[in-house]
């Protein structure tokens, strides 16, 4: 079960009143009379660092006097272990509802809660919340570990929730993931085989539209374009965009109005080069005769497109599954060594061809 947070709400305890019609106590009712901050109720009951020994004993003596007790405590005192893994998600909500990628993730996180009769916790944020999110969720007691993910180059999370102690793992390169353990697919790997196979056709100027050029994974896959570009003695070029429909169409036509423009596109997900498709139209260009394009993140988007697009295929779901796995062995104390799963490989269809002569 997922459960999307939203700003603000309040949680409330499995206590009650006196009475079968008496207002249930809650942590702010708890807070009052020990005099203390909401968030300090949840880390002295989950027993966490954060509030002195005499604090926590008036904390818990106005909790017994209550009769109050939070759900989530509940479960994991008394035995229940893991209830809830926690998602943040630094994107539009609206692009988030558009993306195949993140819907195929959660999905495979899912599967492997849903049996161990877990909840996961998901929050779409601004990117400079995702500290105070995960340090809210983890000393508040509402998860047992987060998964992080879009990790930049030094990201600041690594430092701020390795230091609290937070359970988590890393979706990207170990390179990102400091401390935590790190499961990964090899974009360097996998942006060699789709130039190579481009320029196998005859290619010799590749574009590239990649994601933010903050993230860790951009990075890489950038600094691997440049490699193998300059490897094959094929002329590349990347453009910037943001995964979105509209900024994946404007890196486009910036590429397609160079002097010597490519003839052939690596996008960094799906939405971004089937919007390229209206691009090639509005420039008079055929694909794939006068423009090759290919995809990451395979997705039914690529197959139902005229023509369907050539695409970096991995298996999404069985990777949001291997994570969620991960951070229960880290969660459950067990040795959880970072790892590689199977690397993206081209699937080729109608939208690659070789270039025009």
């Amino acid at each position: 079960m997922t459960q999307v947070e939203s700003a603000g709400r309040s949680a409330r305890g499995s206590g009650g009143g006196s009475g079968s019609g008496a207002r249930k106590a809650t942590i702010k009712d708890v807070a009052a009379r020990a005099g203390v901050s909401p968030s300090a109720v949840s880390i002295a009951l989950h027993d966490r660092p954060g509030v002195s020994a005499t604090t926590k004993e008036r904390i818990l003596r106005a909790a017994e006097e209550l009769g109050w007790r939070p759900n989530l405590a509940a479960a994991s005192l008394s035995g229940r272990g893991v209830h809830t893994v926690g998602l943040a998600i630094a994107r539009p909500a609206r692009l988030l509802g558009l993306e195949p990628f993140y819907m195929e993730f959660i999905s495979g996180i899912e599967s492997v809660l849903s049996r161990r009769s877990c909840s996961l916790l998901l929050r779409v944020i601004e990117a400079d919340e995702e500290i105070d999110v995960h340090r809210e969720w983890w000393q508040g007691g509402r998860v047992n570990g987060s998964i992080l993910v879009d990790l930049k180059v030094d990201d600041p999370r690594v430092p701020a929730l390795a230091k609290i102690g937070l359970p988590a793992v890393v979706v990207g390169d170990p390179s990102l993931a400091g401390p935590f353990a790190a499961v990964w697919t090899d974009d360097a790997a996998a942006i060699g085989e789709a130039v190579r196979y481009l320029a196998a056709l005859g290619h010799r100027r590749v574009g590239r539209v990649s994601g933010p050029a903050e993230l860790g994974h951009s990075v890489i896959r950038t600094r691997a374009f440049d490699e193998v570009t300059a490897e094959l003695g094929v002329e590349g070029r990347t453009a910037v965009a943001d995964y979105s429909p509209d900024g994946g169409a404007r890196a486009c036509r910036s590429l397609l109005l160079a002097p010597q423009r490519p003839t052939a596109i690596i996008f960094d997900n799906d939405i971004m080069a089937v919007a390229a498709l209206g691009v090639a139209d509005e420039f008079g260009l055929s694909v794939p005769h006068d423009l090759s394009l290919i995809a990451w993140d395979d997705s039914q988007l690529c197959q139902l497109t005229r023509p369907a697009l050539s695409a970096m295929q991995h298996d999404v779901h069985s990777f949001g599954a291997d994570v969620t796995r991960t951070l229960f062995d880290v969660m459950d104390g067990a040795d959880a060594p970072s790892h590689a799963v199977r690397s993206p490989s081209l699937v080729p269809r109608s939208s690659t061809a070789p270039p025009r002569t």
